[in-house]
């Protein structure tokens, strides 16, 4: 494609916008159907084939042109409409929780996702981007977004975004580095009461490993966190548990400082093993997610379409320490300029990950964040677009990054869930 030159007005940006609001209320029914759809029938990461369906499904009946699977990922969808160089990347995600569904509001991201790019291809060959729906499979746990940036997805896109729901509106919210690791132990049954002698106990092992880990929480460094489950400890109490398991989040401000206390805790399992004379080994679940690095001048950006639309996010100051988790969405923003502001729900006192939170992303609540997260992502696109600075930027970066490995640095490859 060619560069297209072009004079920003005042006038053409505000017509602009109106059309993108616009197209987003005409969509309403649609994208609101889209989100309770996806909240009534939560699925799983790497296995939400209905979900993806029902997205690529609404994209492909208004014109963009829909490719799935993408980068080898049975649920990974792109769908692209407009033929411009500036390359808008929305990403949506609908990956669900095991047990408490949609307590992370995926269903609003993806309907959020799917407004946006709706409206933006109504605008697109006016103001000189393409637009791409950017279907991106488990987020919760498998990192889709990280294979998909390994795998091309994100190679010529110039920008991304999208909105996330929460308690609190946050322009420029931060996250932690993570990676989650699995503990295996195997040991030797034996008859617990006639022959405990013979046996080597996995159970014991993990419990070493754990008590280790609880006397390391003392000397992590500020922002390192580790949390986790057993996923098994033994089928009967009369018999010597031969094997054991558990998953571990391990988190930490940035990636460097996270493989520092990732040696640290295979440390500790591996004294679990020493001590009771077992064997394990360590498996690393989801490729490593780098902590968020948002694009300042499209926070900004951001911040005026969504306090225009009547949102009041928390200022500057107050968000620089409200601490999100972790996304995979920070390899993103380490690799290419992009944005993952949150967006508002009444859920009460719940946060993420609750069951009430989940019950509060199909509300009418919830149904407003979708349209006001789709239209604020439209209106950034737009300011991205029409500021010839910006513009200029952004295709600049763009260039740079093509034909060079977009996650080399920031991500390191795992094993998705089977």
């Amino acid at each position: 494609m060619s560069a297209t030159p072009f004079v920003p007005r005042d006038d053409r940006s505000t017509a602009v916008r109106a059309h993108c609001r616009a197209s987003v209320q005409r969509h309403e029914p649609e994208l609101v159907e889209l989100s309770r759809s996806i909240h009534a029938d939560p699925e799983l990461s790497f296995a939400e084939h209905r979900s993806a369906a029902k997205v690529a499904g609404l994209l492909a009946r208004h014109g963009f042109a829909v490719r799935t699977p993408v980068a080898d990922l049975d649920t990974a969808l792109v769908a692209e409409s407009g033929t411009g160089e500036l390359v808008v990347g929305i990403c949506a995600e609908y990956d669900a929780l095991p047990e408490i569904g949609h307590a992370c509001g995926h269903n609003i991201i993806a309907a959020a996702g799917v407004g946006a790019a709706l409206a933006l291809a109504e605008i697109a060959d006016d103001v000189g981007i393409t637009v791409r729906l950017i279907g991106t499979p488990a987020e919760e746990t498998g990192g889709g977004k990280v294979l998909m940036l390994q795998r091309g997805a994100f190679d010529d896109v110039a920008l991304a975004m999208m909105v996330h729901p929460g308690p609190q509106e946050i322009c420029r919210p931060t996250s932690l580095a993570i990676t989650d690791l699995e503990v295996r132990y195997t040991g030797r049954a034996s008859h617990a009461a006639s022959a405990p002698q013979l046996g080597r106990n996995a159970a014991d092992a993990l419990t070493v490993a754990q008590v280790a880990i609880g006397l390391l929480r003392q000397h992590l460094e500020p922002h390192q966190m580790v949390h986790g489950i057993v996923t098994a400890g033994g089928a009967a109490p009369n018999i010597v548990p031969a094997h054991t398991a558990a998953v571990y989040n391990l988190r930490a401000a940035q990636a460097r400082s996270l493989q520092g206390l990732e040696n640290r805790i295979r440390a500790c399992f591996e004294a679990g093993a020493t001590a009771t004379g077992c064997e394990h080994d360590v498996v690393q679940i989801s490729p490593v997610y780098a902590e968020l690095n948002p694009d300042g001048w499209l926070s900004e950006a951001y911040r005026r379409a969504i306090t225009e639309l009547g949102r009041e996010p928390l200022d500057r100051g107050e968000e620089q320490g409200q601490v999100i988790g972790s996304t995979d969405m920070g390899n993103v923003t380490q690799t290419l300029p992009a944005i993952h502001p949150m967006i508002a729900v009444d859920c009460g006192d719940a946060v993420n990950h609750q069951a009430e939170f989940a019950a509060a992303c199909a509300t009418p609540a919830a149904d407003r964040a979708v349209l006001d997260g789709a239209v604020a992502m439209a209106w950034t696109a737009v300011a991205a677009a029409l500021d010839g600075a910006q513009r200029d930027r952004l295709l600049a970066a763009a260039r740079d990054r093509s034909g060079r490995s977009s996650s080399e640095e920031f991500c390191t490859s795992g094993r998705p869930h089977e």
